[in-house]
């Protein structure tokens, strides 16, 4: 745990020193950085860990990872975990893998790419145990992108905030055409930041081979 503890501080420090050079995150001082992205992405494991969504072992896919969040802190404190971090923006990628290699962690893939594309990859297609995704679209856009990558009986646990039940009840078309059951909206509420709320889906059946469509098409044409 010690071990952990140090690493979670260098990989603040870390994402201090190059939130410049590689426009990382909005928020930029180290004591910002660790309420919102460290304090904030353990509080979400242990909430995880409570509500069973983290089983040992389990293949995980961070997508929209940007500076690793919360794929690598996740990663640092439960090192079982097959980490894939999935980031469309090349100089993000750069910093997440330059972070990996300086922290000496094992078994974490940085994938550059679209989830439009990155998920008709045999590899990576109907392969995870669980999504993990933070602000990264309203949710019906994200459940195209997120569904194709899971297993039947996966996870996505998508973080949101107050408008969340709407988005629910926007994303009824697309849970059923991509194969997805809300499981449940579970209230999250870090230590020192907002309150938000997890919305928890569930893979129920296959994902139809066209989805997700090509990049671009599902942030202009939602499945609603």
């Amino acid at each position: 745990e010690a071990a952990a503890i140090d690493k979670l501080a260098r990989f603040r420090d870390l994402i201090a020193a190059a939130t410049e050079r590689f426009n990382l995150t909005a928020v930029r001082d180290p004591e910002g950085i660790e309420q919102r992205h460290i304090v904030e992405v353990l509080a979400l494991v242990a909430l995880l860990e409570r509500e069973g969504l983290l089983p040992a072992g389990a293949q995980v896919i961070d997508i929209g990872s940007g500076a690793g969040l919360p794929g690598i802190p996740v990663k640092m404190v439960r090192p079982d975990l097959h980490l894939t971090l999935l980031e469309a923006n090349g100089k993000k990628c750069e910093f997440m893998r330059e972070a990996i290699e300086a922290l000496d962690i094992e078994d974490a893939l940085v994938v550059e790419g679209r989830a439009e594309a990155i998920a008709h990859a045999p590899e990576h297609r109907a392969a995870y145990d669980l999504v993990l995704a933070r602000a990264v679209a309203p949710l019906p856009v994200l459940l195209e992108y997120a569904l194709p990558f899971l297993r039947i009986d996966g996870r996505l646990v998508a973080t949101k905030g107050s408008a969340a039940p709407r988005e629910v009840e926007a994303s009824e078309h697309a849970l059923a055409e991509l194969g997805g059951r809300l499981q449940a909206l579970v209230p999250f509420e870090p230590p020192a930041g907002m309150t938000q709320t997890l919305a928890v889906i569930v893979k129920t059946a296959a994902t139809p081979d066209r989805y997700p469509r090509r990049v671009g098409v599902p942030s202009k044409r939602p499945l609603v």
